[in-house]
């Protein structure tokens, strides 16, 4: 029994075949870290921390592309196709120009089928969505916001720069446009108790994405989080493997059952954290666990899921 909705399973369906994110760093910024709406970005983030050595705004994107291929290839034999993934800050920060000059460098690429962008759910219009539903007819795209919290007050706090209400009316503008797209949240966040986190599926659910990603807080060294977290640990929930496991099995149980689960937990290289609570578990590893705990709790996605009519 297949108990919940994977992405390499979703790619297989949809495409024919096993579809390998290549990340690339096309040199954007973000508003809030160029001055538009804050200086030094969200409490949580050194962007460092989550991509590869071989992506860096220094090399060309095809460049980049080439030394993900040989990166994967080791990992994933199988893999013969490609997603280009500007993930680097703000992928849709930059005028149209721009974007379709970047975003093009990465189609020209013979074994990259599309694209997937992350971006700010602020960050789009209507201009750069029609553009993106024109590409979606010749390519894959995928558009990935990053909301990180569903309470306003939580992305007040992490200085986010944006409202719950930006993130339903960019969703709702991509959707109004038949294209692909993803929302991405982090559990854990400092003022979020256990019963909020779980209260916040209803708000997920409500959204139109087609995907979600999902991971643990992980506190990254030299950022503003590091200090409040030392200052203020009373202020977090912090997961156990094991506890964090159940969790997000509970979690599972009241999401939407035809949503796509791209990632649930995350890994940081451990030179950017103090510590390893979970130790060195691979994502891989994660996901057996996930698995068995669904088949010892006999559940599965959407099994407490009730859709309002």
């Amino acid at each position: 029994m297949q108990r919940y909705n994977s992405q390499v399973d979703f790619f297989k369906e949809r495409y024919g075949t096993r579809l390998q994110k290549l990340v690339v760093d096309a040199g954007f910024t973000c508003p809030n870290r160029d001055g538009t709406l804050s200086r030094g970005g969200c409490t949580f983030c050194d962007n460092n921390a989550f991509h590869p050595n071989y992506s860096t705004p220094d090399k060309p994107i095809l460049q980049q592309l080439e030394e993900g291929i040989g990166f994967h290839r080791g990992r994933y034999r199988k893999t013969s196709e490609y997603l280009a993934y500007f993930q680097a800050y703000t992928n849709t920060y930059a005028p149209l120009e721009v974007l379709k000059e970047r975003y093009s460098q990465a189609l020209s690429h013979p074994l990259v089928r599309g694209i997937v962008i992350g971006t700010r759910p602020d960050c789009v219009d209507e201009e750069k969505l029609d553009y993106l539903a024109e590409l979606a007819k010749s390519h894959i795209v995928i558009v990935e916001y990053g909301i990180e919290s569903c309470f306003n007050s939580t992305l007040e706090h992490i200085n986010r720069g944006h409202t719950w209400e930006d993130a339903v009316r960019a969703t709702e503008m991509t959707a109004g446009r038949g294209l692909l797209q993803g929302a991405h949240f982090i559990f854990g966040l400092p003022g979020e108790s256990r019963e909020m986190m779980l209260q916040s599926a209803e708000k997920v659910n409500s959204l139109p994405v087609d995907s979600v990603k999902f991971h643990q807080l992980q506190i990254i060294k030299g950022t503003k989080m590091e200090r409040e977290f030392a200052d203020h640990p009373e202020r977090f929930k912090t997961f156990g493997l094991d506890e964090y496991i159940d969790f997000f099995v509970d979690y599972l149980e009241l999401l939407r059952p035809d949503m796509v689960i791209e990632r649930f937990a995350g890994e940081v290289p451990p030179r950017f954290v103090n510590t390893t609570p979970w130790g060195l578990v691979r994502n891989v590893e994660l996901i057996r666990m996930l698995e068995k705990r669904l088949d010892e709790r006999k559940t599965f996605q959407g099994r407490l899921y009730k859709e309002k009519n």
